[in-house]
């Protein structure tokens, strides 16, 4: 570089520096400038790029002003810079600068606050989606940026962050971010985490058994959050491909709207691809369990392939699950202390109807959802009578009531109607006596076993009429015997509050019975035939 140019390029700093000096000194003096070169450095920020570090530079950029004459302007010291910020608008923002402006402590006095632990990147992101609604924070430092959101009790960028945190936990970070919750206090962040395991909780049993049983208690509890929807879904199709009937059966259908003037809507579709099938349905945990099997092509001609399979209604996911043990038809399913249990039912070869050569399953098999396990408890006692069959409904009947299961059947020499308690803890059967005597009832057909409080719930009929009674656990003891309308019942109903709800074949849709009066209503119709269908509530 020559002589005369390296002379110049002196000149040429030194004027730099007087001028920088000048304007410092015109900053300080005149707040109106101030304020102008703050809104300049405002413009400048939006056209700079989302990883630039300039401000870490350039006090225009560190400078958070409403542009209100009367603000309260304070200094915030942080890790490495300080920012010169509007205390009324951060008051806005955050508790933390909230309480600290109606204090008199010594830096709102002085106007100069000292958050020298706080990391300077973390507040300068918060300053900017507070002041400018604009949120950049990388994916890595969350954690941090969550951590000092919740210390500065900044609700709008705690909550934007979660929000963002919702969409990035996976099964590697989940427990980090908990033991982060935990660390700092920050209830939000537990609830977030919570949420994810809750919403795939069967999806990462390993992870579920890392927490203690008041958190299981609370992560299974989470699940039940969301609307509650009735849904329905064919449990048995014996059409072939030729029925168009078919294909639109394939379907889970929810009532969207009223039960009055609702519509039934698909939300999923059966994720296997078969003509004829048969499933029966249990809801444990807010998973939809479909559990039996489908006909398939094999070389010379077709077999029933067993298939369990589970639905999530948060995820909208199907995943395959442990088959049954036994191959089974017409069998019932319960849930009961967080395992199913499968009852009764006949052998599932082919779709032919039972005769009197047709025998019930008297193994009854566990399921442990966790595990995903199968295996034998103790058979029912079917030594000394048979139960009927029935291709209305699951044979026998089943339900549970705190943690015991409940069977319900008619015994085929009498036409009586026996209870038979299973205890879930004692791995042992029971009978319930009395029974139900055709001098009690005249209840030759089925329909329906359900619990309510401290009851069970029955519903039958017979030629002219339908009859509804109730067995109390306690007493042991049978209520009264009420007479309702003929309807022709068919499928897996539910109970819920004070309403049962059953197909009802007649009416080609769903119908719902006020146990307090028995009247009985007629819900929207369903998309497709009413033939054989389960009924029941899923949260989503």
């Amino acid at each position: 570089m020559s002589p005369l140019r390296q002379c110049f390029m002196i000149l040429l700093h030194w004027i730099s520096f007087w001028l920088k000096y000048v304007l410092t000194r015109v900053w300080g003096a005149f707040p109106a400038v101030k304020n102008q070169i703050a809104s300049q450095g405002i413009t400048d920020r939006r056209s700079c790029k989302a990883d630039s570090e300039e401000w870490k530079t350039n006090e225009a950029l560190r400078t958070y002003h409403s542009g209100d004459e009367d603000e309260t302007r304070v200094t915030v010291q942080t890790s490495t810079c300080a920012f010169h910020v509007d205390l009324g608008r951060l008051s806005e923002c955050s508790e933390y600068f909230r309480a600290l402006s109606q204090s008199r402590m010594r830096e709102t006095s002085e106007s100069h606050i000292h958050l020298d632990h706080v990391s300077s990147s973390v507040f300068h992101n918060l300053l900017e989606f507070s002041f400018h609604d604009k949120f950049k924070v990388p994916q890595e430092e969350l954690g941090t940026h969550i951590q000092v959101s919740s210390y500065l009790l900044a609700e709008a960028f705690l909550s934007k962050c979660l929000s963002v945190l919702a969409d990035e936990l996976s099964p590697g970070n989940c427990l980090s971010y908990l033991s982060l919750a935990q660390e700092i206090c920050c209830e939000e962040l537990r609830m977030t985490v919570f949420t994810y395991l809750s919403r795939n909780l069967l999806e990462l049993p390993h992870l579920i058994k890392c927490l203690n049983d008041e958190e299981k208690v609370e992560v299974v509890h989470l699940r039940k959050q969301g609307d509650r929807r009735l849904c329905s879904l064919r449990k048995e199709n014996l059409t072939s491909w030729k029925d168009p009937e078919t294909e639109r059966a394939r379907y889970i259908f929810t009532l969207r709207g009223s039960e009055d003037s609702g519509d039934w809507c698909p939300v999923t579709e059966l994720p296997f691809r078969a003509d004829k099938w048969c499933f029966t349905t249990v809801v444990l945990y807010n998973y939809l369990y479909i559990i039996g099997g489908y006909r398939q092509p094999v070389k010379r001609g077709w077999e029933f392939k067993m298939a369990s399979l589970r639905y999530n209604p948060f995820t909208h996911t199907w995943a395959a699950t442990a088959p049954l043990i036994k191959h089974r038809r017409h069998f019932s399913a319960v849930a009961c202390e967080g395992c199913i249990y499968a009852v009764g039912g006949w052998y599932l070869d082919s779709l032919v109807t039972p005769d009197s050569s047709t025998a019930l399953y008297t193994a009854v098999e566990r399921y442990d959802p966790w595990e995903d396990t199968w295996r034998f408890v103790s058979s029912l006692p079917l030594t000394d009578f048979q139960f009927t069959m029935s291709l209305s409904h699951d044979v026998p009947l089943a339900t549970s009531l705190g943690h015991c299961l409940y069977v319900l059947g008619s015994i085929q020499r009498t036409g009586e109607k026996l209870l038979l308690q299973y205890n879930t803890r004692q791995d042992s059967w029971s009978e319930l006596l009395p029974t139900l005597t055709r001098a009690d009832a005249d209840l030759p057909t089925l329909y329906f076993l359900g619990a309510a409080t401290d009851r069970l719930l029955v519903i039958g009929g017979n030629n002219s009429e339908n009859v509804v009674t109730s067995f109390c656990v306690q007493s042991q003891r049978w209520g009264q015997v009420h007479s309702t309308e003929k309807v022709a019942f068919a499928g897996q109903g539910t109970v819920v509050g004070d309403q049962v709800l059953m197909p009802s074949i007649q009416h080609n849709t769903v119908a719902s019975m006020d146990l307090n009066t028995l009247s009985l209503t007629v819900l929207p119709p369903l998309p497709i035939f009413t033939r054989y269908e389960a009924v029941f509530y899923l949260h989503f």
